[in-house]
């Protein structure tokens, strides 16, 4: 029974290591069943923005001199 992480021997530290590794993929995989189940409709769809001729737009009324 080791009380101290400094005075645990090599197995001790496996362990810990062992125990964080699968807690963290069962987080991650728990997350990421999650996240495909979700199904809304709210699916995005991308605009797309045809180049026309180029302007320049400006907040006053003056001239633009290019």
């Amino acid at each position: 029974m080791n009380h101290s992480i400094y005075s645990a021997d090599r197995m001790t530290h496996l362990k810990v290591v062992v125990v964080a590794l699968v807690a963290g993929i069962a987080v991650a995989g728990f997350a990421i069943s999650a996240r495909m189940n979700v199904d809304d409709g709210f699916t995005q769809t991308a605009r797309v923005i045809k180049v026309g001729k180029p302007m320049a737009i400006t907040s006053s009324d003056a001239m633009v001199v290019r």
